[in-house]
């Protein structure tokens, strides 16, 4: 059976605020973990009004606090923002307040707009273009302790925390397997490079002390409801949110609407459609439908789902009908 994952981001819905983002997020994680999901992943961005999630590690934190078993982790870090030390010592604490349920995953991007990407930390172009180093550095920061290291992460050192390789492209397939890393695939907004960059990771994966074969995790937008049309209508939420991001105009996360007619212009409506390739949305059947032909089509060794509703209850009931389609496909198998 393929594990299921969810990635979170904490959205602020209009008319709420970031602590009942940060409530929201560990109540799906319970329900993620009631659901038989593997992981729950938080995202880091900065500067959005409808995401509450940039102080990644603490949210984290909050929410392996409220749960027991499942794995909580990063999707990812954006390490061009942080020196590895910082992140090795946030990652170091968190595995010694839960042991075994943490993980590492680690983007390349700044996740936000590059003004503010500038403030977090100093030579923006210089710390992506470092970001191979970076990931090496952190390994031996959390790795065991080795003669002669001066440079130590306390907590850190010797937390083997699990790192991951998050990318959109072809860059990080290449580092992922080049390391012999675990990687992750964000097609749930970027389509186009995944067939092609799980094709370059399995083919120059190297067996490591991490891992002996590749194992990749693929996104998408998911959204399940008791009726296609009952999902359709939720899913608008983010298609709004996906408009107001090209039109640079991020707000709080909105409330479904009846229809996007007169929300988006033809182009805004190609965009969205195509970052959304790979969305699964729709009731039990289609779901199901949807999601054994992406499987097949992947054979991806895990699948991470982000959730995009607007209504806590709605958004509940989706976990738990993905979980149930995940549970058909193992016994269709």
């Amino acid at each position: 059976m393929v594990p299921f994952s969810i990635l979170d981001l904490s959205p602020i819905t209009q008319g709420s605020n970031a602590s009942q983002a940060l409530q929201n997020s560990r109540r799906l994680a319970q329900e993620a973990e009631a659901s038989g999901y593997k992981r729950f992943w938080l995202a880091e961005h900065h500067g959005m009004k409808g995401i509450a999630s940039a102080a990644t590690s603490i949210v984290i934190s909050h929410v392996a606090a409220g749960t027991k078993t499942i794995r909580v982790g990063s999707g990812g870090i954006m390490l061009p923002n942080h020196s590895p030390l910082v992140i090795a010592e946030q990652f170091g604490t968190l595995a010694a307040l839960y042991p075994g349920r943490i993980d590492l995953g680690l983007g390349r991007a700044p996740g936000t707009d590059m003004r503010t990407a500038s403030a977090l930390r100093r030579n923006m172009e210089a710390s992506a273009n470092n970001f191979p180093n970076d990931v090496v550095e952190l390994q031996a920061l959390l790795g065991p302790l080795k003669d002669g290291q001066d440079l130590i992460a306390v907590p850190g050192a010797d937390s083997n925390v699990p790192i991951w390789l998050l990318g959109s492209s072809h860059f990080s397939a290449h580092l992922a397997g080049m390391l012999g890393l675990p990687f992750a695939f964000a097609s749930h907004f970027a389509p186009d490079m995944l067939l092609s960059a799980l094709e370059i990771y399995r083919e120059r994966f190297e067996p490591s002390q991490y891992l002996d074969q590749p194992y990749a995790m693929v996104g998408i937008m998911g959204v399940a409801a008791d009726t296609d049309a009952e999902a359709n209508h939720l899913f608008t939420s983010m298609q709004q949110s996906f408009v107001a991001l090209r039109r640079n105009a991020r707000g709080q996360f909105p409330p479904p609407v009846d229809s996007m007619d007169g929300l988006w212009s033809d182009n805004e409506k190609i965009f969205v459609d195509h970052a959304m390739t790979y969305a699964v949305v729709g009731g039990p059947e289609t779901i199901k439908t949807k999601l054994d032909r992406f499987l097949d089509q992947t054979q991806a060794d895990e699948l991470i789902v982000s959730m995009p509703i607007y209504d806590m209850d709605a958004r509940l009931k989706s976990v738990r009908l993905f979980a149930d389609a995940q549970q058909q496909l193992a016994k269709a198998a």
